[in-house]
């Protein structure tokens, strides 16, 4: 018996009518797939070199705000100096916001407190090391770090989303959405 001959949306594409390509009705074939083309990058501007912006991915932003923290915990152990966390947390964060694409913006807009905690977890068992209850140094410097930088973690999360509003986080939202209900 010979294949039988389906006609169905292209490997890797959803059936025509579950694809959203705006808010107005579908479009044809080929608009479809000329909106997955990638666009020519602008040319250099008269007069000036080729202007390239570089711009972190997500995963770069997390790592970045994890190394700023640790960074200041050292620090603020080393120097005495209690705020140096949470300014090298909230710089970090604003840097983040701003020079992350803004497809990453989602991802990037979860992680600030996440990453903050990974950085003191690192800090403070290098602090418990030589100590004799281990655990006990530990918890407990986990408890006060987070205790005097909770306004600062407060204020970079909130730095991140504001930005990430204007940058284009509510469509990376919607997008997400798409995804998950099956519109894309």
């Amino acid at each position: 018996m010979p294949p039988r001959e389906t006609h169905g949306p292209d490997p890797g594409q959803a059936p025509y009518f579950v694809r959203s390509h705006g808010r107005g009705r579908s479009r044809g074939r080929s608009a479809s797939h000329a909106g997955n083309r990638r666009r020519a990058a602008p040319g250099p501007k008269a007069g000036g070199a080729p202007r390239r912006t570089s711009r972190l991915t997500g995963r770069g932003g997390v790592l970045a705000i994890t190394v700023f923290s640790f960074a200041g915990i050292m620090v603020a152990h080393w120097a005495g100096t209690p705020t140096a966390p949470g300014i090298a947390f909230t710089l970090a964060c604003l840097l983040g916001a701003v020079l992350v694409r803004p497809s990453d913006l989602l991802s990037l807009s979860v992680s600030p407190p996440i990453a903050f905690f990974a950085a003191v977890v690192a800090a403070e068992s290098l602090f418990a090391l030589g100590s004799e209850g281990f655990t006990r140094t530990l918890l407990l410097g986990l408890a006060s770090r987070l205790a005097e930088v909770a306004p600062w973690l407060f204020l970079g999360t909130a730095l991140v989303l504001v930005i990430g509003v204007f940058r284009g986080l509510p469509g990376n939202i919607r997008d997400l959405g798409d995804q998950l209900n099956g519109r894309r």
